[in-house]
């Protein structure tokens, strides 16, 4: 289901959101069966909207998405580090917007039956701060929670929403910056001994045995309620470029 076309408030872009899982639930087996939320250049492959740079209108000032470049052997940024494989989900999501096999959600009312009584997942891909917060309010209007995450908490022109949101914070000092401005965070680790007492392990991690699955944790929702902030250890294929000192 598209959720919403239009501008995207980082740079003007066009982007799309859209939403899956509705009929079969996401097969992630950390996230488990929640709604699922793309957000991509309309009119750009993400492959080439990460090489070129042009996804900063969907992921903005994040780290993560590597480094632009126009070398001919490089599909995507150089450094990327990443975990979402974009030339699996983003790219059939976006291969199948293209070939007009979604429907558009015509108002608030039909976004907010999108996410009737499940958990969704803001930005399943793109950066949830980049999209205009009513698409958001209407989509968790009548959801039973949601997880999100944003590096755009400190950027006027984006749509950062503390209640719904958690801080991606890729060091301690981030993280203090933010529990300093009432945020609560999710922050990237190189063990577990740097993780400190206003944070726990993210329990579907690995590292905690993957005892839950984000659908039945509901942590990552942010100060919408009270409990600590979230750690997980640096992990995928760019664990190695991961700054988080």
């Amino acid at each position: 289901m598209i959720i919403y076309e239009g501008p995207s408030l980082l740079d003007g872009q066009q982007i799309v959101v859209i939403a899956t899982g509705m009929q079969d639930k996401s097969s992630n087996g950390k996230t488990g069966g929640m709604i699922q939320t793309w957000i991509l250049l309309r009119d750009i492959d993400p492959r080439e909207a990460n090489k070129s740079g042009a996804d900063y209108a969907i992921c903005g000032s994040c780290p993560h998405r590597g480094e632009a470049t126009t070398a001919l052997d490089k599909v995507l940024a150089v450094k990327r580090t990443c975990y979402v494989i974009i030339f699996q989900a983003p790219l059939n999501v976006w291969k199948t917007y293209h070939r007009g096999s979604y429907d558009r959600a015509v108002d608030s009312q039909a976004i907010a039956s999108v996410g009737d009584g499940s958990m969704v997942r803001l930005g399943s891909y793109g950066d949830p701060a980049a999209v205009p917060a009513y698409v958001w309010d209407a989509l968790l209007s009548r959801a039973s929670g949601n997880t999100g995450y944003s590096h755009q908490s400190g950027l006027d022109d984006a749509d950062f929403v503390a209640d719904i949101m958690m801080v991606s914070a890729d060091n301690l000092a981030m993280a203090q910056d933010a529990w300093a401005n009432g945020h609560r965070t999710f922050r990237l680790v190189d063990s577990l001994d740097d993780i400190t007492e206003n944070e726990i392990n993210c329990p579907a991690s690995k590292e905690a045995g993957q005892r839950t699955t984000c659908e039945n944790c509901g942590l990552c929702a942010g100060s919408s309620i009270q409990a600590r902030s979230i750690a997980i250890v640096a992990h995928g294929n760019g664990a190695k470029y991961a700054a988080t000192k």
